[in-house]
């Protein structure tokens, strides 16, 4: 049958680099059954809602400031060891449209920690929203994807197995959701120690949240605790903090791109 051939954007090139890394690691999936009614009601309660992206990414980074293993990493460089990071680097999984077509690039959003859930939604609205090759860091990603082949990669070899600075490329832990579009990812790739990712939720606040970790870094036991802790965190202090949110907090960040953030919603 004959077809046509479609040359491999430079998006499409970073997938494939980053997969030709992801897909030797030893990655584990552990699920939680959460029930999140607490911090949906305080959701509900602000006009804009804030969205569960935001929400469950300061819940991420406050779990990791708490947990170490979360912010552990395996490098080989100089030899095979495990480095550990002083605060968290989120690195995001946006949709975007770039000469006609749909990619996804990862956007990283420092200390998420001490963000409040307001500055966050700006910070992943502004990554969805704004001119792609306006956002620093979707620029010098595709930059490197239009470089040759065995200098591309060799780059993120060192870019991942070098520990100071590993998260100043790729972030200390991902987080790439589908839930918006009514869908979920059951075995996701990333080279990073662990990807988060929940599914929908229900109108009592019901979800299966999932963190997919590197068993080099840590096993399954840590983050079957992990995820306990992150449902408390959720209903407590990320609750807490949306209750005791100002009304016009993100009432001026309502616009935006709405097709873009279909992904993340």
């Amino acid at each position: 049958m004959r077809g046509r051939a479609i040359r491999l954007s430079p998006a499409r090139r970073l997938v494939g680099d980053l997969m030709r890394f992801s897909k030797n690691i030893p990655r584990i999936t552990v699920q939680r059954r959460m029930n999140l009614n607490a911090v949906m009601q305080a959701r509900r309660a602000l006009s804009p809602r804030p969205s569960w992206t935001a929400i469950f990414l300061k819940g991420y980074a406050l779990l990791s400031q708490e947990t170490p293993e979360l912010r552990r990493a395996y490098v080989k460089l100089p030899w095979p060891h495990l480095y550990e990071y002083p605060s968290s680097i989120a690195s995001l999984a946006c949709e975007r449209e770039l000469d006609g077509e749909r990619v996804v690039l990862l956007h990283r959003i420092k200390r998420p920690e001490i963000d409040s859930v307001a500055q966050l939604v700006r910070k992943i609205r502004a990554a969805q929203s704004r001119p792609v090759m306006e956002i620093r860091d979707f620029r010098q990603a595709l930059k490197l994807a239009r470089a040759p082949v065995p200098f591309r990669r060799l780059a993120m070899w060192l870019g991942l197995n070098i520990g100071r600075q590993r998260p100043n490329y790729f972030g200390t832990f991902q987080l790439s959701v589908y839930s918006g579009l009514g869908a979920e990812s059951f075995n996701p790739l990333t080279p990073l120690t662990t990807l988060l990712n929940y599914g929908g939720i229900d109108e009592n606040g019901s979800v299966d949240v999932r963190i997919h970790y590197d068993h080099r870094v840590m096993d399954g036991a840590n983050v079957a605790r992990a995820l306990e802790r992150l449902e408390a965190i959720l209903n407590t202090r990320v609750a807490d903090e949306l209750r005791s949110q100002p009304p016009e907090a993100l009432r001026d960040d309502a616009g935006g791109d709405r097709e873009a953030r279909t992904m993340l919603a």
